[in-house]
């Protein structure tokens, strides 16, 4: 059975010209990623099978691929969330008109903009170390040690809510030493939940391009300082996706 093509879109761009931004190996096959208009607003797609698209590595890759190269280009980028495919160029340019009042707000905003990703997560030396220094803590481990499970039941609660305070005071002061100066440089941050039990700061923050070294310099900076004692992962630049406040994701009728 052959699959029926549609208009799967990748990011939506600021521009009344029609653009074409090379080729790309999406679903197997190389195919043109074209615009598709609505007054200045323009949806960065390719034909593509209709179909449900599953989350999986490589085309989420591909999907990332195409923005990326899209924003060497574009000075507003809004990103579409993965998997969004329309049945023609009609529907989804009768998705850009009813979309368009949000997104000549977001034009502005994101305009010259780029998001900047920092995870700090801790060595496991250092944080052992921490938490040795922590008498009371250690006090408490030596006393869940001496009962069995069931006599030292209260005591494990009490000890998991003295490790969680404890990795608690670790987060805040890193967020005052790395965060806050990173903050000062940005137009905006966010602060998302950390991704497993070592990591102590897991942001996002919208920089200005202009001011993109000296983010760059400080983040360097700030690691030079904290090297010997947390892991840093700096990802970027993409589209700003933690900055956007609207529901792009729309299902395919």
């Amino acid at each position: 059975m052959v699959e029926e093509n549609g208009i799967y879109v990748f990011c939506c761009i600021q521009t009344k010209e029609e653009k074409n931004y090379g080729m790309i190996n999406f679903e197997g096959e190389e195919r043109e990623i074209f615009t598709i208009h609505y007054r200045d607003a323009a949806m960065v797609a390719v034909e593509a099978p209709i179909k449900i698209y599953h989350p999986k590595k490589k085309p989420l890759m591909t999907h990332q691929q195409v923005i990326s190269r899209v924003m060497e280009q574009e000075s507003s980028v809004i990103p579409i969330s993965f998997g969004n495919v329309f049945n023609t160029k009609e529907d989804t340019q009768a998705l850009t008109e009813n979309l368009y009042p949000q997104l000549k707000k977001l034009f502005v905003e994101v305009k010259n903009k780029i998001e900047i990703g920092l995870k700090v997560i801790g060595k496991r030396e250092w944080l052992e170390e921490q938490i040795q220094q922590n008498t009371k803590i250690v006090k408490k481990k030596d006393t869940v040690a001496q009962k069995s499970k069931a006599a030292g039941y209260f005591d494990r609660i009490q000890l998991g809510e003295m490790a969680r305070d404890f990795f608690t005071k670790i987060q805040r002061d890193i967020e005052e030493t790395i965060h806050d100066p990173l903050s000062k440089l940005s137009e905006a941050s966010k602060l998302n939940d950390p991704l497993g039990e070592k990591m102590l700061l897991n942001e996002a923050y919208l920089i200005d391009r202009e001011y993109e070294e000296s983010f760059d310099d400080k983040v360097n900076e700030l690691h030079e300082r904290w090297k010997d004692y947390v892991d840093f992962k700096y990802t970027g630049p993409w589209p700003a996706y933690n900055f956007i406040n609207i529901k792009l994701k729309v299902e395919a009728s």
